[in-house]
């Protein structure tokens, strides 16, 4: 009989966080983040904290929480985007951070997860991603204080490829739409983005479902091995989604509808 993953709280979906800890992170700027467990998260005190994630939220959302905490030292992400506490501390000195393209840092979440230590991309060579020298921190005055080392490049009939390695962290913290008591789990739509290759990354995954359901195994996006801790979220908790960009068109400009 597969194991019951539901946890009562929070807190003891985060046990055995520590200070320095490292955790893959899903979502895409607010959409599907998992905005209990970061605020969990960040109740714990821990600090010093490694995350992978795509970006690192926003300015007082999603990891952003953690990040004006002063409660991350590294970052492995895609892009900075509109966080502008991001990119203060990284060009200050106080944060390191490790830009990796975005589909790199997919396929090194999933092979991570799926056993596999490294693999071969295009994507990146003849730029500083291959050939080392991007900063990963900056000295108070803006200097360079320690560069990205060149990778691995090899040639296979006739291309060039970069040797990029798998991601494993101590933790995963993902959000999905639904999940049953064993931890398989259902994204909805935009919000699946990050979250199954994150969850596969961590060597303790919690995921936080709106909706605690039996699923049918043909729909299930992320089966639960990857899966440890299940934390099932309140009705206000599942409705609670930020909005990175609100866009309201302008009536004026809509015309004027006719029979």
């Amino acid at each position: 009989m597969p194991r019951d993953k539901v946890v009562a709280t929070a807190a003891e979906a985060l046990a055995g966080v520590h200070d320095g800890a490292s955790f893959a992170v899903g979502g895409f700027g607010l959409s599907g983040i998992p905005n209990v467990l970061i605020k969990a998260l960040y109740d714990t005190g821990v600090t010093g904290l490694a995350v992978v994630s795509n970006n690192c939220g926003v300015d007082g959302g999603g990891l952003g929480i953690l990040l004006a905490a002063g409660r991350i030292a590294h970052v492995t992400a895609s892009y900075i985007g509109d966080n502008k506490e991001f990119a203060r501390q990284y060009l200050s000195g106080e944060l390191e951070v490790e830009l990796t393209p975005q589909g790199s840092l997919a396929e090194r979440l999933r092979a991570g997860g799926s056993g596999i230590p490294a693999f071969y991309t295009p994507a990146g060579v003849g730029t500083p991603i291959a050939d080392g020298g991007l900063p990963l921190r900056h000295h108070p005055d803006g200097s360079i204080a320690l560069a990205s080392p060149p990778k691995e490049v090899r040639e296979f009939d006739g291309r060039q490829y970069v040797l990029e390695h798998g991601i494993r962290t101590d933790f995963a913290l993902v959000r999905a739409a639904k999940g049953d008591r064993y931890g398989n789990l259902v994204f909805n739509k935009a919000s699946r983005n990050f979250n199954p290759l994150a969850a596969m990354a961590g060597r303790v995954t919690v995921a936080e479902v709106e909706e605690l359901t039996e699923l049918d195994p043909d729909e299930v996006h992320l089966p639960g091995v990857f899966v440890q801790r299940v934390l099932v979220l309140t009705p206000e908790q599942a409705a609670d989604k930020g909005i990175e960009r609100r866009t309201v068109s302008d009536p004026q400009a809509q015309g004027t509808i006719t029979a």
